[in-house]
């Protein structure tokens, strides 16, 4: 079946969803502003559409492919699927702002380069599910990062004594920071758990393919266990919390994708 049918549809429901939750949030006036329920709505119809485009490029001949790509798109898929399950019980739908845009770019870039990088079928479970717990831990500290950087924006405009349309649709500063560290534990401890079946299930985590990925990775929990010790001992907050959690999210990307593409896009192994 020709991918392209599934995957415009979701790139438009995407743009749709985003678009949507930007009109709500920067509109003007209450009553030109489409409803909530309806950015997340195409945000759930774009992420079904994804998902079954995910189907159809990852279902290979004796295994899953886990190309740069596919891989990007598979964790950009999981990433809208947290949110929108999130965003039913929490104020974090604006967020798709960014994030359903980004999810559409990646179905496109996925279609356009057909690399192949394929996760046997007969690998040990274990494997599959350090990989299935590693992929959740990026989703849901990448999320963190996205609602560290727009909290970044309330706190400033709110210091400038600007608050505009833009901070008034948004959650009082207190809520969006609880839901911050609600974020960055979760992720935490996914990260906890993935780091720990990689050293279980994987031969030798610091062999020479693996050793920038293990060491990002180990610097991404060690920024991440700081931050949450910082915030229960010391009461961490605002800016400091801001930043520790974007350092390390990039440590956390770093470990992934960009050891990933650098093995294959430009080493080509």
């Amino acid at each position: 079946m020709n991918t392209a049918l599934f995957a415009i549809p979701a790139v438009v429901f995407y743009f749709a969803g985003g678009l949507s939750t930007g009109l709500r949030l920067f509109g003007d006036r209450d009553s030109s502003r489409p409803p909530r329920r309806l950015g997340i709505a195409f945000g759930f119809v774009g992420a079904l559409l994804h998902a079954l485009v995910l189907y159809q490029g990852m279902t290979v001949a004796g295994g899953l492919n886990f190309g740069f790509f596919h891989a990007f798109s598979l964790a950009a898929w999981t990433i809208v699927l947290l949110l929108l399950f999130s965003s039913i019980s929490k104020p974090v739908e604006n967020l798709g702002i960014v994030l359903l845009p980004l999810a559409a770019l990646t179905i496109l870039l996925a279609m356009r380069f057909q690399e192949s990088r394929v996760l046997d079928a007969s690998a040990h479970w274990g494997l599959k599910m350090h990989v299935l717990i590693s992929l959740l831990a990026y989703s849901l500290l990448a999320l963190a990062s996205m609602q560290a950087v727009l909290l970044a924006i309330q706190d400033r405009q709110l210091r400038i004594h600007h608050p505009g349309g833009f901070v008034r649709a948004l959650p009082p500063l207190q809520t969006m920071e609880t839901l911050l560290f609600e974020m960055i534990t979760v992720g935490f401890l996914l990260l906890t758990v993935a780091l720990g079946t990689g050293f279980v299930f994987l031969e030798d985590m610091f062999a020479q393919h693996l050793v920038h990925k293990t060491v990002l990775g180990i610097s991404a929990w060690m920024v991440f266990d700081v931050l949450l010790w910082g915030r229960w001992r010391f009461g961490w907050r605002g800016r400091i919390a801001i930043r520790w959690t974007v350092v390390g999210f990039v440590f956390l990307a770093l470990a992934y994708f960009g050891s990933k593409a650098v093995m294959e896009l430009i080493l080509g192994r």
